[in-house]
């Protein structure tokens, strides 16, 4: 019998008014949960308005209550762009994140910390001591640090996890082979939609609209591109105790239609279970249902 190990299939974020009704279903009333919904069908999900703000204790309780009937659930939490892209912080803001993990943590539910940096971080001295700086600022949580520049191939660290990542094959993009550390692998898929991808690079710092922001995430995997996604996967479940698979082709819903198939395959090809609501938007979901 072949060793699987833990598998966490979810999305990165939840809260999209375009999944209403590709996902969510419509006219619900105000005290419809998506959170609570999310949660039925997923046992994890990466937090992202994380990012852009630092969250309020009381939003962090709120979450936690919603997912409470959700036994194995967790959130992977996705450190403020104050310490990844602008790179200036103080102990204020490390201790806010912190409190904040720590509430999951004590509820039992934090995946780990996600530390994103973009493109233009590349591997040099400098850098891998601003990495070392952070590791030691969130000492005492699971670490997933997702870097997008080829030369940072084949670094191994003792502490961190380096994520895996699907994008285009831009200039000197990392490639799509599943990496492993401390006994995890992470895996976040961008979609491969090459050409919006380009374009958003040429409108770096312009003024955009939420559109235009993620269009280049609007991809939907075929099965074809999930089958082999799935191959490269197993390969390393005999090395891994969890793999957390992340998909941000988020746009209308794709995120979700690919979480489930791809659940489908790393589950040795059970049925899955889903909404009514993304068997209408994705038919070929209906195969792989256990509705």
């Amino acid at each position: 019998m072949n060793y699987a190990p833990k598998l966490y299939i979810g999305t990165a974020g939840w809260s999209y008014k375009d999944w209403v009704p590709n996902f969510y279903p419509s006219g619900e009333s105000k005290e419809f949960s998506w959170l609570e919904f999310y949660s039925r069908y997923f046992n994890v999900v990466e937090v992202n308005s994380s990012y852009y703000t630092y969250i309020n204790p009381n939003i962090i309780k709120g979450w936690l209550k919603k997912v409470e009937d959700a036994e194995e659930f967790l959130f992977t939490f996705k450190l403020h762009q104050d310490f990844t892209h602008k790179r200036y912080y103080g102990n204020d803001q490390v201790n806010a994140i912190r409190y904040n993990l720590d509430m999951l943590k004590e509820a039992e539910r934090l995946g780990g910390i996600l530390i994103q940096f973009p493109y233009s971080f590349d591997c040099c001295e400098p850098n891998i001591e601003y990495v070392g700086e952070l590791i030691r600022n969130f000492d005492g949580y699971d670490k997933f640090v997702e870097v997008r520049h080829a030369s940072w191939n084949n670094k191994r660290a003792k502490s961190i996890t380096f994520c895996t990542i699907d994008q285009p094959q831009i200039g000197q993009a990392i490639e799509f082979v599943p990496v492993v550390g401390n006994g995890c692998a992470y895996i976040r898929f961008h979609g491969r939609n090459e050409e919006a991808w380009k374009r958003s690079i040429s409108n770096y710092g312009k003024i955009q609209t939420y559109e235009e922001q993620n269009q280049r995430y609007q991809y939907l995997y075929s099965p074809g591109e999930l089958t082999e996604i799935n191959q490269k996967i197993r390969e390393i479940y005999d090395k891994v105790k969890k793999v957390f698979v992340i998909m941000n082709n988020h746009p209308h819903g794709d995120a979700v239609a690919n979480a489930f198939e791809l659940m489908h395959l790393l589950k040795e090809k059970v049925k899955v279970k889903m909404p009514q609501t993304i068997l209408k938007e994705y038919p070929r979901l209906k195969q792989i249902s256990s509705n």
